[in-house]
């Protein structure tokens, strides 16, 4: 008489191999019977570090316009940046710890404005220079154009410069590895890191096109967010009023 299993035994092997197939699949899926945590994405979550980063930069590289909003800690201080970023100029604020001023450049002629503080200040001696207290509430809160052969300009034009501080931004050291998902602000992103984070963060939009939607550099080199992408906003000229030419306006110090 052949032997036969029984339906209940039966039933249970089919649960156990039903287990273990689950558990394969864990990899692709949250669970079993979970949802793939890339439905309804761009796909870039899907991709290994390398890719995903050539993503983001070519997106980058594509938009038109961008805002950028943060902290940037470099050798020469800590800097607080709210930018709005053209590929022909830019415009918004930069604060340190001794001042604030906003940046204007459309093309290659470049504008700042402070207030009386900023202008007074001594750089070299971190006191108040007679000079400049002088010329102070000429130039408060007036824009000055700054010439280009004047050592500060390379700097200040660096502030407004799209390409320029999101190749450094964008720029993660070492070994790229895929990170956690997250989220900046309401929007999904997938983090890329260089080493384990020594070498920088970059979280990556999951929704729509795959922008880089904040940087945070290794060794508490300070975090900035990127929004407003592709978002249009116009750079207007100041006034003759409202302009001072730094040349001839700015006082001689002595050296």
């Amino acid at each position: 008489m052949t032997s036969s299993v029984p339906p209940v035994r039966a039933r249970r092997r089919r649960t156990a191999l039903a287990v273990v197939l689950c558990a394969g699949l864990t990899t692709a899926l949250t669970a079993c019977g979970g949802e793939d945590p890339d439905k309804g994405t761009n796909g870039v979550g899907e991709l290994d570090a390398t890719e995903i980063e050539k993503k983001a930069q070519t997106a980058a590289d594509s938009a038109d316009a961008v805002r950028l909003a943060g902290t940037l800690v470099s050798k020469g201080g800590t800097y607080k940046l709210n930018m709005q970023l053209r590929e022909k100029g830019g415009t918004g604020s930069v604060a340190s710890k001794d001042s604030t001023f906003e940046l204007l450049r459309i093309g290659d002629e470049l504008y700042l404005k402070a207030g009386s503080d900023f202008w007074s200040h001594d750089e070299k001696s971190g006191a108040e220079s007679a000079a400049g207290g002088a010329a102070a509430d000429k130039l408060e809160n007036k824009y000055v154009k700054v010439p280009e052969d004047d050592p500060t300009y390379k700097q200040l034009r660096g502030f407004t410069d799209k390409k320029f501080l999101l190749d450094g931004l964008l720029t993660l050291h070492g070994t790229l590895n895929k990170g956690d998902r997250e989220e900046v602000g309401p929007t999904r992103t997938i983090q890329i890191t260089g080493g384990k984070g020594e070498g920088g963060t970059l979280d990556v939009s999951l929704d729509g096109t795959p922008y880089p939607l904040r940087f945070a550099r290794g060794g508490g080199g300070g975090t900035v967010t990127l929004s407003d992408w592709g978002q249009e906003f116009e750079l207007e000229a100041p006034t003759k009023t409202d302009t001072v030419d730094y040349g001839q306006q700015l006082p001689k110090t002595s050296s």
